[in-house]
């Protein structure tokens, strides 16, 4: 859906009325004369039906990509994993809208940037991330894309080429109120951060001093690493982690983990900048 028709009274539908986590009927049993995803979800498995697998525990998710092969494979995947449930499927905001309307509360947001038009969806990434989990999954993974959709507000960016494991986990790590940028965009946005960064800061105007701990935790952030992932690799445990990053944010004055992951680019981006 292009984003100039995303007008005043979208906006307003869009944002999703609080509710709390009541066993609501899944996506997939509504409107079963629908030949669409739904049809095509029933029809997987002649043993068990998605409401059996369901817990009210379960993350819920909404998918909107106006491809519908597309659309269908990130469902395929989601539903794939007992503990999400997909709640609402379909190719355009407005139509998201509408579901939020009715009262479908999600824990993640999955959205292809590119809705029907050659004009990435920021408008409609900044009104939806008010208000939910927003993850952008697209098959873009220019730096111009990534960057404008995480300044927009968004919590998360994969492309389409990213496996059913990291398509679930990010989903699961967005959902709990994580930020995930794949290694490859990570890459991506570095090298973009390098070629337009302004000179360096005269001494006196130096970052913030970290740790070599803490810079080590900083860099891994930067590359999408969740905080159990980082308590592994660093050989310590998770609460050591995010005593890491509580100490980063505050000397970086950060807010939250979009904040974090753009000073953590900045920062790695720097000694490419000093290299003559």
């Amino acid at each position: 859906m292009p984003s100039q028709s995303f007008g005043d009274a979208a906006r307003t539908s869009c944002r999703q009325k609080p509710v709390g986590r009541a066993p609501r009927r899944p996506w997939c049993e509504q409107g079963k004369e629908d030949t669409g995803p739904a049809t095509y979800l029933e029809s997987m498995s002649d043993e068990t039906s998605t409401a059996d697998v369901r817990r009210d525990d379960a993350i819920r998710v909404a998918v909107v990509d106006d491809h519908p092969i597309a659309r269908l494979g990130i469902e395929h995947v989601l539903s794939a994993a007992s503990h999400i449930e997909v709640v609402c499927s379909t190719g355009s905001v407005a139509e998201l809208c509408r579901e939020l309307e009715r009262g479908a509360g999600l824990d993640a947001l999955v959205l292809d940037l590119y809705l029907d038009g050659d004009t990435p969806a920021l408008a409609e990434v900044a009104e939806l991330s008010r208000t939910n989990r927003v993850l952008i999954m697209s098959a873009s993974g220019r730096a111009a894309d990534v960057l404008g959709a995480i300044r927009a507000g968004a919590n998360g960016y994969i492309t389409k080429r990213s496996s059913p494991e990291l398509i679930v986990s990010t989903v699961e790590t967005v959902a709990a109120g994580g930020f995930l940028l794949s290694g490859e965009l990570a890459d991506v946005i570095q090298n973009e951060l390098v070629r337009h960064a302004p000179p360096p800061p005269a001494p006196s105007e130096a970052r913030p001093s970290l740790s070599p701990r803490e810079e080590q935790t900083l860099n891994l952030v930067a590359k999408g690493f969740t905080h159990a992932q980082i308590a592994t690799r660093l050989d310590v445990r998770k609460a050591t982690v995010d005593t890491y990053v509580e100490r980063i944010r505050a000397k970086l004055q950060l807010g939250n983990k979009a904040e974090l992951t753009r000073a953590a680019l900045e920062r790695l981006a720097a000694p490419a900048r000093e290299k003559p």
